[in-house]
């Protein structure tokens, strides 16, 4: 008889970055997947419902009676919580709260999905601080203090998305000759880290699948660190179409239109009357500072040896994806912060 399958929870498994992980370990029959999500009437929950082996849970993740529902019965657990919704306070507490609760309810092996810790790798120089990387960045602190038995513990480092290039990072016709592009951005001769979404999906499954390796491992996982220079001539090597990087600074960046209202707070669900709360302008600075500085280091040869055909660089990725620079729709969350 062949063994019964595990069942992963996945928190966040209807967003840019919990699809694909679901699709991986969807990807043959070896995992069932439960999703925690507010809306399961959704467009995406629908999309994530069609996949065998997927079962829907409608319910608030940051609720204590819901978390203590959705982890019975778990195997497994990944959590992507989302700290533009609740801000990088609650962020914290309920990445803190999930991984107990998972614990309490007998999970076997708990991942939570990360980001670099800006203002720790910028020793805590306040122009590197950003509210959505940190909050992260945090509860991973809190777990590399925790036992590794009985329950496991993994966390994933995340990145930018490559797919952000068609959105948040598109580049825009340069207005004296519309048959150039301009990719812009406060980032100076730095670079940054950025990660192909599919790929995102077969390390989660790899920490599941090996936890002999992954059990108390912090995995900063990236394709490739991109400089925009290279970003525009490798466009242009792919494409044949015309770019160019304009090096802009913070102030011409929040002015040119990315965010709507620069000095909104960041946590579009919880009260902005919250002190602890940083505005986009606080928040983004911090962010481009970071990759401007070249703060995040990844080993690129531990994630070749872990996936060894995964995708290496942003021009493969163009080349697989079709990437021309035309701009679609990624992130929810950005495309809620255009129409506001």
């Amino acid at each position: 008889m062949s063994p019964a399958k595990k069942t992963v929870l996945v928190i966040g498994g209807t967003g840019a970055q919990g699809v694909p992980v679901v699709q991986a370990l969807v990807s043959d029959s070896k995992y069932a997947v439960r999703v925690l999500t507010r809306t399961a009437d959704s467009p995406s929950a629908h999309d994530v419902s069609s996949l065998p082996g997927v079962t829907i849970m409608q319910g608030d993740a940051y609720d204590e009676s819901t978390l203590r529902k959705a982890f019975t019965g778990i195997d497994y657990a990944i959590a992507n919580t989302n700290g533009f919704a609740i801000g990088q306070a609650k962020e914290i507490y309920w990445g803190i709260r999930m991984y107990e609760l998972a614990a309490a309810c007998g999970v076997k092996h708990f991942i939570w999905a990360s980001l670099p810790y800006a203002s720790k790798l910028g020793n805590f120089d306040l122009k590197y601080a950003t509210g959505h990387l940190d909050g992260k960045a945090k509860v991973a602190e809190y777990l590399s203090a925790q036992p590794t038995s009985p329950m496991a513990w993994s966390v994933l480092t995340s990145c930018m998305y490559l797919e952000t290039l068609s959105e948040m990072l598109a580049p825009r016709p340069d207005p004296s000759d519309p048959s150039t592009l301009v990719f812009s951005a406060p980032v100076g001769s730095g670079s940054s880290p950025l990660i192909y979404l599919p790929d995102l999906g077969r390390y989660a499954r790899w920490m599941f699948d090996t936890p002999d390796r992954s059990n108390g491992m912090n995995l900063q996982i990236a394709t490739e660190n991109v400089g925009w220079d290279y970003l525009t001539k490798t466009f242009t090597e792919v494409t044949g179409r015309n770019a160019i990087f304009k090096d802009v600074t913070l102030d011409e960046y929040f002015a040119s239109g990315i965010f709507p209202n620069p000095e909104m707070k960041v946590g579009h669900s919880v009260d902005h009357n919250d002190h602890t709360l940083m505005t986009y302008r606080e928040n983004f600075s911090g962010f481009w500072n970071v990759w401007k500085d070249d703060l995040v280091k990844v080993d690129y040869a531990l994630l070749d040896d872990i996936l060894p055909d995964r995708v290496k660089t942003v021009g493969e990725w163009m080349k697989l994806s079709g990437y021309k620079g035309d701009r679609v729709s990624v992130l929810k969350d950005y495309a809620d912060r255009k129409r506001k």
